[in-house]
């Protein structure tokens, strides 16, 4: 399909372009304009963009693209080499980042809600962009080291878990990879748990100062369904093949 086609099918899906972001969202690196096949992940890494080339991919579709805000606007090292494989096979490079983490559907959040085994959420009130903190509730309390252990059975990695309240939890609130700082507007949200992708040190007294169960269960881990489900998406949509390389990152 033509490049303008899928963007313009993205951008209907997720509307990239109503959010503001730390990063442009869409097309960053420009190829060819016919597409026949996808390669998506979480993150453009050399390792993705190698995969790419090997399975001939027309485009690399990611959540964690480049150019972000304040970051060195030099061509140099790492760039270099990321930016120069694309051009050198005319691979288009399209990255969704916010967009993709409240989608309500196809979103990172959206998709760890069914790796919490909630049916029904909703975004929490008052934190922008609308999604970014989801919240909602099990069909009975449970203890969170119940929750801990389906976590890690989902993810496949080790999860962090700061226990405070130590009693059966039901109301859930959480915020993908980077997400930790939400932890006081989860509290306010009335959750007792509050699940992210990372913990900074910070978080941890947060959590036992407001009095609210903390897990941290990794920013890739939480991040790679996202991606995962919208190049599934477009591959239903189009007939476009897409394939979906997760690159292993115990962060």
């Amino acid at each position: 399909m033509e490049r303008s086609a899928l963007l313009a099918l993205i951008e209907q899906q997720l509307q990239s372009s109503q959010i503001r972001d730390y990063c442009p969202n869409g097309l960053q690196v420009e190829g060819k304009a016919e597409i026949r096949c996808i390669v998506a992940g979480v993150t453009a890494s050399q390792a993705l963009l190698d995969k790419a080339v090997e399975l001939g991919a027309d485009a690399v579709l990611v959540h964690h693209g480049y150019f972000w805000k304040n970051e060195e606007p030099q061509i140099t090292g790492i760039k270099k080499r990321r930016l120069q494989t694309l051009l050198r096979h005319d691979i288009n490079l399209l990255a969704y980042h916010l967009p993709l983490d409240v989608h309500p559907v196809l979103g990172n959040n959206a998709q760890l809600a069914q790796k919490l085994g909630l049916r029904q959420f909703s975004a929490v009130p008052g934190v922008s962009p609308v999604g970014v903190l989801m919240q909602g509730q099990l069909e009975q309390a449970v203890p969170a080291e119940v929750i801990a252990r389906r976590l890690e059975q989902e993810l496949g990695r080790a999860v962090l878990h700061n226990s405070v309240l130590n009693k059966p939890v039901r109301t859930l609130a959480w915020c993908t990879g980077g997400g930790q700082s939400y932890i006081d507007a989860a509290y306010q949200a009335g959750a007792e748990l509050f699940v992210s992708g990372e913990v900074s040190e910070q978080t941890i007294h947060s959590s036992r100062e407001l009095g609210i169960d903390f897990m941290a269960a990794g920013h890739h881990a939480t991040e790679r369904y996202g991606i995962a489900a919208l190049a599934a998406f477009i591959e239903a949509q189009t007939g476009v093949r897409c394939h979906f390389v997760d690159i292993d990152n115990p962060a």
